[in-house]
């Protein structure tokens, strides 16, 4: 069971690629209401930057004493989530300086694509990970078009961020980014969901942010795309590798074209970053002392 965005990518990638359920955790259940669930012969994973959310070291203490394993993905080895885990997961990405956490979300992804190479022992899940810091490098080279293209947005006060599949996460941590540095009202969906209704509020100009990285799920991504640009007239932005779904937007963000899909939300986000670092210099806020967010938030 794991938490937040990192957790809903470990929800496909250890489905797809290993063949395992997953639920994410709900900790009101094992904190306010004193009800968890029974978690039988579970690995109970807990994911968490500092360690120190109260809620997410309550549902490992609580699979502890239900006699499951325990793993923790954390960025601070001497935390109480580690320390309450039977096995820790160091994300080894040094101090997380900025408020609004962007290079330990990165590194905690990769800890999840990690262990799932590990559990399904397939070589070329591991040869492709090899070639994650060349194509994460290769991303990063668009930052000064970036720059420049969130000059474009720096009045829109609202948005939807789109994504699926592996990238469904995606959205919901670009739209979490959104939220806290520009405080625009940025709301994921997967594509699939937002064709259900939220759509209807989407009229001509209105700005759409999109995930459409190639893979199973890329064909639904491209016709979602087609209906906003061509029925609407929406305002796209989309972080993709394939020239069909770039074509379509007016802020098109590219990604290696041989990212292979398992692994692009840990190159899409990148992009994803930026443009709201960038978004939140534009419209003269400070990417360092975001409102009313502390470094460690720390619920229960």
């Amino acid at each position: 069971m794991l938490f937040r965005s990192a957790g809903r990518y470990a929800n496909y990638l250890l489905g797809a690629m290993n063949g395992l359920p997953l639920a994410l955790a709900t900790p009101s259940l094992f904190t306010y209401y004193k009800k968890p669930p029974t978690l039988k012969n579970a690995l109970v994973i807990g994911v968490s930057q500092s360690g120190k959310s109260p809620d997410i070291v309550s549902v490992l203490e609580e699979g502890k004493r239900q006699g499951c394993l325990t793993i923790s993905i954390t960025n601070e080895l001497r935390s109480p989530l580690a320390q309450t885990s039977d096995f820790v997961l160091d994300v080894h990405a040094g101090p997380e300086k900025a408020v609004a956490a962007t290079k330990t979300y990165t590194g905690e992804l990769v800890s999840v694509a990690m262990l799932s190479a590990a559990l399904s022992g397939n070589q070329k899940q591991w040869d492709e990970l090899s070639r994650l810091p060349a194509w994460m490098k290769e991303t990063l080279k668009q930052n000064d078009l970036i720059a420049q293209a969130a000059q474009r947005y720096r009045y829109i006060d609202q948005t939807v961020v789109l994504g699926r599949g592996f990238n469904y996460a995606t959205a919901f941590e670009w739209a979490l980014k959104m939220k806290e540095l520009t405080y625009i009202i940025a709301e994921p969906y997967s594509s699939a969901d937002f064709a259900h209704g939220p759509i209807a509020m989407v009229e001509s100009g209105y700005p759409v942010f999109a995930v459409a990285a190639r893979g199973k799920v890329f064909d639904s991504m491209l016709e979602m795309l087609k209906r906003l640009r061509s029925n609407i007239a929406a305002e796209l932005v989309v972080i993709s590798n394939d020239k069909r779904a770039l074509s379509l937007a007016q802020v098109p963000l590219r990604i290696p074209s041989e990212t292979p899909e398992w692994l692009s939300p840990m190159v899409s986000i990148l992009p994803a970053q930026l443009f709201a670092y960038h978004l939140t210099l534009a419209k003269g806020y400070n990417t360092e002392q975001p409102r009313s967010i502390r470094k460690v938030t720390e619920t229960k």
